[in-house]
């Protein structure tokens, strides 16, 4: 008699209260940036990692959780719903979504080197401050008709591709871990590197940026909140 395969999971135990307050901080940081976004779950050896992208910054945002038991899963869920299942330990997995092309390009799981260069993070924030002011000092001195979009986005496109310190790590990922709550003061960051991804690290979640491109986004800078 052949084996039938076994159900996928249906439920996930994050480890305590701690770990599912941080991840729904997470899913609420995407969802303020898209109201429709989704996130690919991956669990194994107990832990689990959400990935996102949030709109504007062309980057991916992950967050891991530590799991009260070892389970496998990968699957693509509406953010939206995660977070409205997230009340204690027990977290439902929602139906699986038709993933967005992002889903299917994730960075390895193994392989990474860390990179030298990285500033300081006070100076990070700064560069991430004097660029949103140069943005809007571009922005307003753009005469009415060639304050369109498409110029918008070529200042924002030029300013976010700059890169960080003596790294190839795009400005643009320094801005998405701040706005997403990941770079705060004191915290150790660390950049790190796999084939052709980079992944900036900090203790609150990472942003990984491939160097070969994820097709493009528009870069207008949006406030972090």
């Amino acid at each position: 008699m052949t084996a039938s395969a076994p159900l996928p999971v249906q439920t996930l135990r994050l480890a305590d209260d701690r770990e599912t307050e941080d991840l729904a901080a997470f899913l609420a940081r995407l969802i303020h940036y898209d109201r429709a976004a989704a996130v690919r779950l991956q669990a194994g050896g107990g832990a689990l990692a959400v990935f996102g992208r949030p709109p504007s910054f062309e980057v991916l945002a992950i967050r891991t959780a530590r799991l009260g038991e070892d389970v496998e899963l990968d699957v693509t869920v509406s953010a939206g719903e995660l977070l409205e299942s997230l009340g204690g330990a027990d977290v439902t997995v929602p139906a699986a979504v038709t993933g967005p092309p992002w889903a299917g390009v994730l960075p390895p799981r193994g392989g990474w080197r860390e990179l030298p260069g990285l500033p300081e993070v006070a100076a990070m924030h700064g560069a991430v401050a004097a660029a949103v002011t140069e943005f809007r000092t571009r922005d307003e001195a753009l005469p009415a008709e060639r304050r369109t979009r498409a110029e918008r986005d070529r200042i924002g496109r030029e300013i976010w591709s700059r890169t960080v310190g003596g790294t190839g790590l795009p400005l643009r990922a320094v801005h998405a871990a701040q706005s997403l709550g990941f770079l705060r003061p004191g915290v150790p960051v660390a950049l790190l590197s796999a084939g052709v991804w980079l992944r900036l690290r900090t203790p609150f979640g990472s942003v990984a940026v491939r160097t070969g491109g994820l097709g493009t986004l528009s870069v207008t800078p949006r406030q972090a909140g």
